[in-house]
């Protein structure tokens, strides 16, 4: 019986998540789904970079997984075109990571300034992109919990900034048409906006070390 239970409780747990999918997403699911696709990109960049951290109890699944899988590919398609930009970042930033308000302001007022000028896929990738380099750092210099300070601080921002434009989208789906298409002049765009991005980021990182401390 308590095997039944688990299962039919399990079906009713996957149909709910389903069912976001099948219609427009709250500002709340918004913001808890760019915090486990946060949580979930930087435990990628962590096991790429050999650093042993915890993994979720609970991994993206369905409709979510696919974006995940979209969202690294951009990810990843970006760090290669500008590798140096996103390594090192809290020496970039000239921070110290053992402070849980500097790596929150710092990470909010980078991601302001990079969506400065408007949203765009390519944009969101490259604040993936920084909050998982910045991960990496805080780790690896044994500030773990710091990992959680930014996926909060993805999920404020979000709900913040990037909200109305996603809903205006149908959500986090629609990254997957953006990454996952053959059409050359398409790509040409991808890399138009993702390299924008960069851009954006370098001077952001300008930015927040003239501002006044």
């Amino acid at each position: 019986m308590k095997g039944m239970e688990m299962l039919r409780r399990s079906s009713v747990f996957a149909a709910e998540v389903m069912e976001v999918f099948d219609r427009s997403p709250t500002d709340k699911e918004l913001v808890s789904q760019s915090k486990v696709l946060c949580r979930d990109y930087i435990h990628s960049r962590l096991h790429r970079a050999g650093i042993g951290w915890s993994k979720p109890e609970h991994g993206s699944g369905g409709t979510l997984a696919e974006i995940q899988t979209m969202l690294l590919i951009a990810g990843d398609e970006l760090e290669y075109l500008r590798p140096n930009v996103y390594r090192n970042v809290a020496r970039q930033l000239n921070i110290t990571i053992a402070s849980e308000s500097i790596v929150s302001d710092a990470f909010l007022a980078v991601a302001a300034e990079i969506f400065s000028t408007g949203v765009t896929w390519g944009k969101i990738v490259s604040l993936y992109a920084v909050a998982g380099a910045l991960a990496v750092d805080c780790v690896r210099h044994g500030h773990p919990a710091m990992v959680h300070t930014i996926v909060d601080c993805m999920g404020e921002f979000v709900r913040k900034s990037l909200v109305s434009w996603l809903k205006r989208r149908g959500g986090w789906a629609d990254i997957t048409k953006c990454v996952v298409n053959t059409d050359p002049s398409f790509r040409s765009h991808w890399l138009v906006a993702a390299a924008c991005a960069c851009g954006h980021y370098l001077k952001a990182v300008v930015f927040y070390l003239l501002r006044e401390k």
